[in-house]
């Protein structure tokens, strides 16, 4: 009686093992399948939820400074990459010298006949690199004109960091910059413009707004409101659009006279 009830307990053991293993082996690529399915599915949430969760222009995220520099003197060094490049040197004082200066003589007359410039005005361009744009200046009857760039081009640019600008407090009556997309401290370079624009003075930014900037830039601007904020002491004249080599918009602040 024992005996026939192990027999039967073996043939038992003997069936599963014939039929269910065969069965688990069979079933193991389809589970192996759909397990990579799953995964692969988790896999697209989560970057799916990355791109839906970097902000988008026009949400809060105005103006964004470009990461990648490790120090100060990294960020002055490319800048410097491309003031002394040769190639783009030889292109601004030749080939470019009479394009730009007639094209910033119109921007510049335009001004004056808005009463924001005069030929009374002592007047300072930022980044001005050759000084197409004091040239243009000069041209206009605003004699008393002068550049700043990290590099000198005498007798029209004198050498100067726009974060800390190598000028007395209250020395110009009207400022000029098209290289806002080149401060690495925004705050810091239009700190510099109030600190040294006298009373009743004007500031005349040309900014990239609908577009990226060069790869040159250190940061990118998606609306003028940025810069209302940053100006503190001064008041906001105009916002216009522009076609200024590759900048399509012109923003004019008149410091406060108190």
């Amino acid at each position: 009686m024992k005996t026939s009830s192990t027999h039967q307990i073996n043939k038992h053991r003997s069936a599963i093992i014939k039929y269910f293993l065969p069965s688990l082996f069979l079933s193991l690529p389809l589970f192996l399948f759909l397990l990579s399915l799953q995964s692969g599915h988790r896999r697209t949430t989560t970057v799916t939820t990355t791109i839906q969760a970097k902000p988008k222009p026009g949400s809060g995220d105005l103006l964004r400074i470009r990461p990648g520099y490790s120090s100060y003197d990294n960020y002055i060094q490319r800048q410097l990459n491309k003031t002394l490049n040769p190639k783009l040197r030889q292109i601004w004082t030749t080939r470019d010298w009479d394009r730009k200066i007639k094209v910033f003589s119109r921007f510049f007359d335009e001004l004056k006949r808005q009463s924001l410039l005069s030929n009374d005005s002592r007047a300072l361009c930022i980044g001005a690199r050759v000084g197409q744009e004091v040239e243009a200046l000069r041209r206009i009857g605003v004699s008393d004109s002068v550049g700043i760039d990290l590099v000198p081009y005498p007798p029209l640019v004198v050498k100067g960091d726009f974060h800390n600008q190598p000028f007395r407090n209250e020395s110009f009556d009207f400022e000029f910059s098209n290289v806002f997309d080149h401060a690495l401290f925004p705050e810091k370079f239009v700190a510099e413009i109030e600190r040294t624009l006298r009373p009743g003075g004007v500031c005349v930014l040309h900014v990239s707004i609908s577009r990226r900037a060069d790869k040159y830039s250190a940061n990118d601007l998606y609306s003028s409101e940025p810069l209302v904020q940053l100006f503190k002491s001064s008041d906001l004249v105009h916002v216009k659009k522009i076609d200024g080599f590759g900048l399509d918009t012109e923003v004019v602040f008149r410091k406060r006279e108190n």
